[in-house]
């Protein structure tokens, strides 16, 4: 078992019922989220690889704070049995490991058709392992340009261009792609995901499941169960949720935010027209300390600028070690593909693993 924030909602796990994780690397400073005690316990030699579950990035962004490889498989490659929905059209379970072999390893195993899981697509898992021969000449690699804006830290700029040029160097073909819709993302991303989200957890209400407050009246245990039962984050994304879906703003906002998710989608439909996969950063910033955007949410909402469009459009992706801040923080670069091509993402993901040193580089554990 490993730390992560309530219900899966949160960038940082600070979070938690059980308190925050730290980044293995710095121990005041942020693992990623949802999944950072998936992220932290795989950086620290604490196991051999882990799950976490990815709804907007909180697979990746994870393993890019904490200087490991983190696979958010396509939307229905892996069953979602057993596990609490957070947002049940984005969810998606994917492997944490400490190189990009591991991580085939682990989606091999993990993959398939499971009929207890209503989204699990019933299609042949192939080896992925096989996609590691570390050749990439003619791929063709695409630099989405609303993803290198202004607000994108330098050193993530300068480390994921670096990545790029390496790639472009041992074979691969850049090209520039565009996908327009990218600044609507996060606001459709967070109507969408808590919309789901109040009604998924609808069920947490004292009768059946979990914790249950003694109230002599039924409506009043109701109230003060899910008041005592969730935390704050939680809770303000059940409320938001329930607004956004409530009569009169149904159609204003949670209509409104499915259309554009289909307009994200054709964008990077049109982007794989001209190229295999897309590069780009994992997070706008390298780690940032404890504390720091915990009482701004939006702030650290925006954390999951570059992320979230890989969920509302159902692809699969990836975050790949490639190189390091000036304070000695993980930078990850995200690697993206069509639906169901997660070999092109790890036959590129391990090129550019196998040409650099950055996964061998491990915490100093005192």
């Amino acid at each position: 078992k490993l730390n992560m924030d309530e219900f899966a909602m949160g960038s940082t796990t600070e979070g938690s019922a059980f308190g925050p994780t730290r980044n293995p690397w710095a121990l005041d400073y942020i693992p990623g989220g949802s999944s950072g005690g998936s992220a932290a316990a795989t950086a620290a030699d604490e196991c051999i690889a882990s799950l976490g579950t990815d709804t907007g990035g909180s697979i990746r962004q994870p393993a890019a704070c904490c200087g490991v490889v983190g696979m958010k498989p396509t939307y229905g490659r892996v069953s979602r049995f057993g596990i609490i929905a957070y947002a049940s059209s984005l969810d998606q379970v994917g492997p944490i490991t400490k190189d990009v072999k591991d991580c085939a390893l682990m989606l091999e195993a993990v993959a398939g058709f499971d009929p207890r899981d209503s989204t699990s697509v019933r299609k042949d898992v192939p080896k992925y392992t096989a996609a590691l021969t570390g050749d990439v000449k003619g791929v063709r690699i695409g630099l989405p340009r609303e993803y290198f804006i202004k607000g994108l830290d330098p050193e993530i700029a300068a480390a994921v261009k670096k990545a790029v040029k390496l790639l472009e160097g041992l074979g691969a073909e850049v090209i520039a792609v565009s996908l327009p819709h990218t600044e609507y993302c996060i606001a459709c991303y967070y109507i969408i995901a808590m919309a789901e989200a109040s009604s998924n957890l609808a069920r947490y209400d004292g009768v059946r499941y979990a914790l249950r407050v003694p109230e002599p009246g039924l409506l009043d245990m109701y109230k003060a169960t899910r008041n005592q039962g969730f935390g704050a984050e939680v809770r303000r994304r059940i409320i938001l949720g329930t607004y956004t879906l409530s009569a009169g703003y149904y159609d204003a906002y949670y209509l409104k935010a499915q259309k554009v998710r289909t307009l994200i989608r054709k964008d990077f439909e049109q982007a794989f027209e001209k190229c295999d996969c897309l590069v780009m950063p994992v997070m706008p910033t390298p780690p940032y300390k404890l504390g720091a955007k915990i009482a701004n949410p939006l702030e650290m909402y925006l954390s999951d600028i570059f992320t979230v469009s890989c969920n509302l459009a159902g692809l699969p992706g990836m975050s790949v070690p490639c190189g390091f801040s000036k304070d000695g923080l993980p930078i990850g670069m995200q690697i993206l593909a069509r639906p169901f091509e997660e070999e092109k993402i790890f036959s590129v993901g391990y090129a550019y693993e196998q040409n650099t040193e950055w996964h061998k580089r491990k915490p100093e554990i005192k």
